[in-house]
């Protein structure tokens, strides 16, 4: 069945290597499943008539009929087929995507961390609100914000939650004409989106030609009706913005208040505190600075930080510490309310703990002084390489992540950023993020982490430089990459377009062809 499954892909000119467990399965291709009327009245529960309504019931459960052994080895083929950071360096821009120690994840995985039930008794749960506050507390030290909540599952939900809260804040104070959020062209996407969700009007901010806020577009937006700025620091070109101290003078000049969108704070740990920069209210992302894994819908944990004058507005509970241990509190005044069931991803939560207990204050300094050396070390060679150019600050070093346009490659070989992508694939080296910020053409957005090795690092670099010079000799070759990988080139408009979601889709897409 195998065999003659990949011989039809191959004829077809389609190259994925392994079959849906329904084309391996045997038989007619599904397992009758029915459960036993006997079995249901020994268990005291009804019969199945009294269980389910007549418009529920299913005559058949279509579930694949495979031995044991099967199932195994078609979940360990897929397994190998995958690709993640313990496969090789995985340099997504902005994303972070380190190494994740495995005695965090053995950690996470203990029973006292993934038995305990939320609605436990506050005495019984003491380690775990131990390790909240703990957390809490040292994400204080690293930051200069001296509040926390951890409850949001992601970075964007971060986002959402911190625009809510200066919403609040400012009708608290009568202010509620303050209706614009600030926000550089180059921020992350879901900026924009959290602040359209909070409710404000989002004023776009350019970069100047040095790929730093637009000063003089900044004097013009603020306001009487200016609520905040939304701002990443290093920016979305990994530069740092160098007229951080302007910036939050004139957005709070103006009654405004500084939102730190804190994916990039791994270029900064242990270095600046973000109260320094004038920040009033940042989310961290413990899923990507602090080890636990960043990727493949989650979960996440996007902590939420504010100065005193924030605290009020926090959502609740809070992890406090008093008289008779570790407790949750209710009574925050002004709270905006809960942003999430219970007190967060409590596993994310562990795994970030446990970084930053092992690394300690001096080993949190060498994490982005290493990335930040790795990065400009890669740059140093890639800026030089044919095709390559680089749009804003082409002079300036880079903190944790570069971007890079091949805007040249593409006019001299009709190569683009995403054919160098696929490439990439084929040499053994996962690409990074394409296309972001969108201010660069054919951007490429390079962030090797602390994690990797010169050797590794000069390893990607060498892929590259081979990407890159084969566009020149052959551009064949980058237009129909990969051709290496379990699943070739693929038809993405139609993907997007018409995506196929589930067995059955793919089955009646089958019958249609």
């Amino acid at each position: 069945m195998e065999d003659e499954f990949r011989q039809a892909r191959w004829a077809a000119g389609r190259d994925i290597l392994e079959p849906t467990l329904f084309e391996l399965s045997h038989g007619d291709g599904y397992y009758r499943f029915r459960v036993e009327p006997e079995l249901l009245e020994e268990l005291g529960v009804g019969s199945p008539e009294e269980l389910v309504p007549e418009n529920l019931r299913r005559r058949d459960l279509r579930l694949p009929s495979l031995a044991a052994p099967e199932v195994a080895r078609h979940f360990s083929r897929l397994a190998e087929m995958n690709y993640g950071v313990d496969s090789g360096s995985y340099w997504l821009g902005s994303c972070t995507m380190k190494y994740n120690p495995k005695l965090h994840e053995r950690l996470a995985a203990l029973p006292q961390v993934t038995r305990l039930h939320p609605y436990q008794p506050e005495e019984t749960v003491q380690g775990a609100l131990q390790i909240m506050f703990e957390l809490a507390e040292m994400l204080a030290k690293l930051t200069g914000l001296p509040h926390y909540t951890l409850q949001p599952a992601a970075g964007a939900h971060g986002e959402f939650t911190g625009a809510l809260m200066i919403r609040a804040y400012h009708q608290d104070r009568g202010e509620s004409q303050r209706d614009e959020m600030l926000i550089p062209v180059s921020a992350h996407g879901s900026n924009f989106a959290s602040a359209a969700m909070a409710g404000f009007k989002v004023v776009k901010i350019p970069s100047d030609e040095r790929g730093r806020v637009d000063m003089a577009a900044l004097r013009e937006a603020v306001g009487e009706r200016t609520a905040g700025m939304m701002l990443t620091n290093p920016n979305t070109l990994g530069l740092f913005e160098t007229e951080i101290l302007e910036i939050a003078d004139l957005v709070h000049g103006a009654g405004g208040l500084i939102y730190y969108d804190g994916a990039n704070l791994n270029a900064i740990l242990g270095r600046v505190l973000l109260s320094d920069m004038g920040v009033d209210v940042a989310h961290l992302n413990l899923h990507k600075t602090f080890s636990a894994p960043h990727g493949s819908g989650g979960p996440g944990a996007g902590a939420v930080g504010v100065v005193d004058g924030l605290k009020d507005f926090l959502p609740v509970p809070l992890v406090r510490r008093g008289e008779n241990g570790y407790y949750l509190d209710y009574s925050v005044p002004k709270t905006i309310g809960r942003v999430r069931a219970f007190y967060g991803n409590f596993g994310v939560v562990v795994k970030a703990w446990a970084y930053l207990k092992r690394l300690g204050s001096e080993g949190v300094r060498a994490v982005s002084g290493a990335a930040v050396l790795n990065a400009n070390y890669v740059l140093s060679k890639v800026r030089r390489l044919r095709g390559v150019s680089i749009q804003y600050g082409a002079g300036d070093p880079c903190k944790h992540e570069f971007v890079i346009s091949l805007k040249t490659l593409r006019r001299e070989t009709g190569v683009r950023a995403l054919d160098v992508a696929k490439r990439l694939l084929d040499l053994g080296v996962h690409p990074p993020t394409m296309y972001f910020p969108l201010i660069v053409e054919e951007a490429l957005m390079i962030e090797p982490t602390e994690s990797d090795s010169k050797r590794e690092l000069d390893r990607y670099v060498a892929a590259l430089e081979r990407a890159l010079r084969e566009a020149y000799e052959d551009p064949d070759i980058l237009k129909t990459a990969p051709r290496s990988t379990a699943v070739g080139r693929l038809d993405e408009v139609l993907a997007a377009r018409k995506p196929i979601l589930s067995w059955r889709m793919y089955e009646r897409r089958q019958e249609q062809a």
